[in-house]
């Protein structure tokens, strides 16, 4: 399968595109801002294209060309303003929707936050992050894509134990963003999981069983 990524030089971003890149099975193609990331990638023998999720979405669609998959796991991240969040986790996952669909690419895969699904139990701290995100989903839930879309709990930098939980509603935990990773690339073309939405934690599961599980 060929995958682009989009946000692929995020923290989640890094972790998918070195485990697609050494998968016999995939091809990845990394979408990032800058000319310094770029080469960077190409110096690792990635293949890479430099694209603007504030961009139009034709910029989008001539970036993804060539790719049968899409993961959006792009985020603005915690340091910009509210701003950015709209362009970014928002606007910016609805323009890359429309860019698969404008491309016929059927297999989406959008990393979302756990609970993003229910407004109450949002975190007032970052409450325009969770409804950039609660939206977003509504809008990739819409279209006609197989889609799944994975609620991932509070991020941690630890190394990933490949043990997680998956369902429909989870309480609040954490997962390393490794971990996050690797059931990315189990999702992709697990059938399983087509046009199904689901928060993803640590578990006491192998990332295989727990999507088997679901």
């Amino acid at each position: 399968m060929n995958v682009f990524v989009v946000g692929a030089n995020g923290q989640i971003g890094q972790h998918l595109v070195h485990l697609l890149a050494i998968h016999p099975e995939h091809h990845v193609k990394a979408m990032v801002r800058t000319e310094e990331q770029l080469e960077k990638l190409k110096k690792s023998g990635i293949e890479g294209v430099v694209a603007n999720l504030e961009g139009t979405v034709d910029e989008l669609v001539e970036a993804a060309k060539g790719c049968d998959a899409i993961v959006f796991t792009a985020g603005s991240g915690g340091s910009t303003g509210h701003d950015k969040t709209l362009l970014v986790d928002l606007d910016g996952a609805v323009k890359t929707l429309e860019a698969a669909e404008k491309l016929g690419v059927e297999r989406f895969v959008m990393v979302s936050a756990i609970q993003a699904h229910h407004r109450e139990n949002w975190s007032e701290a970052i409450k325009p992050y969770f409804v950039a995100k609660h939206y977003a989903d509504r809008f990739v839930e819409a279209s006609s894509l197989n889609y799944s879309i994975i609620r991932p709990g509070g991020l941690t930098n630890e190394s990933g134990t490949g043990q997680i939980t998956v369902a429909e509603n989870l309480t609040r935990n954490t997962i390393p963003r490794e971990d996050v990773a690797s059931t990315i690339v189990q999702v992709l073309t697990d059938r399983h999981t087509y046009r199904r939405s689901f928060d993803l934690v640590s578990g006491d599961q192998s990332i295989e069983e727990a999507i088997k599980s679901l």
